[in-house]
């Protein structure tokens, strides 16, 4: 009795084993939020992943922003929202795009699950702990100890489901 093998399944799994073969850390490595302008107003590591300075972050925030931007213009698919699911060797990027314009994404090991729930939470704790801020401005850096306190119980979480940590 022979099975069949998914050739699709099992390239999902090769890439999760090679890269936890490299020493990728498991789980979620790490969240952005840009602004609807391209410009950087959230970013946290929860990883073990090289450490990348200000000004590199934030020119990688616009670049995410633009490439965006570009595959919405240039899909053949009428409505396409931009670019979701960016797969390497190494990490996953997810990303979700607000209808206003904010994009919310994540780094994490390769095929790592539920991002997009994930994304959904802390899309629902910026909503209720950022939005609703007396003090925030709109479109600036964030700054809310409440709100980070919530996102990184969110991705402990997340990753403690998976059994990361």
């Amino acid at each position: 009795m022979s099975q069949d093998i998914d050739p699709l399944d099992l390239e999902w799994r090769n890439r999760a084993v090679l890269a936890q073969e490299a020493g990728v850390p498991p789980g979620v490595h790490s969240l952005w939020i840009i602004n609807k302008s391209g410009g950087l107003v959230y970013h946290k590591t929860y990883a073990d992943i090289p450490h990348i300075d200000v000004n590199e972050t934030m020119r990688l925030a616009s670049m995410w922003h633009a490439i965006h931007a570009m595959s919405i213009e240039i899909s053949p698919v009428e409505g396409c929202t931009g670019i979701e699911l960016l797969e390497t060797d190494q990490f996953d990027l997810r990303c979700t795009q607000t209808p206003t314009g904010t994009k919310f994404f994540v780094t994490a090991a390769p095929k790592t699950l539920g991002l997009e729930h994930l994304l959904r939470s802390v899309y629902d704790l910026y909503s209720d702990y950022v939005m609703k801020n007396p003090f925030y401005e709109m479109e600036m850096p964030i700054r809310c100890e409440l709100f980070d306190t919530n996102v990184l119980s969110a991705v402990r979480n997340h990753n403690a489901q998976l059994g990361n940590y």
